[in-house]
């Protein structure tokens, strides 16, 4: 899936963002409104796909801010978590 989506205060500052969602990992949760809390592998103006956590409307066309993590920062966060949930 390739979208196009646009930032900036005002028109003259809009700029295309242009992202592919290479796979979709999961949903972590799901709101009454239809958006979703997912985490993705995604490719930012076509650089290299990073693991992405954040809020998506139900087309994907409307997004919140979100974290994006590299495989290296990916990794580090689970074993952070998974050392959070051994106790």
């Amino acid at each position: 899936m390739t979208y196009q989506s646009y930032r900036g205060e005002s028109e003259e500052q809009m700029s295309d963002i242009v992202y592919v969602i290479k796979k979709q990992i999961g949903v972590i949760e799901t709101y009454p409104t239809g958006w979703r809390k997912e985490l993705n592998l995604i490719s930012w103006n076509d650089s290299t796909p990073k693991y992405d956590l954040r809020d998506w409307d139900p087309e994907h066309r409307y997004m919140s801010r979100g974290v994006t993590l590299t495989l290296e920062e990916a990794k580090e966060l689970s074993e952070i978590l998974k050392g959070e949930f051994e106790k």
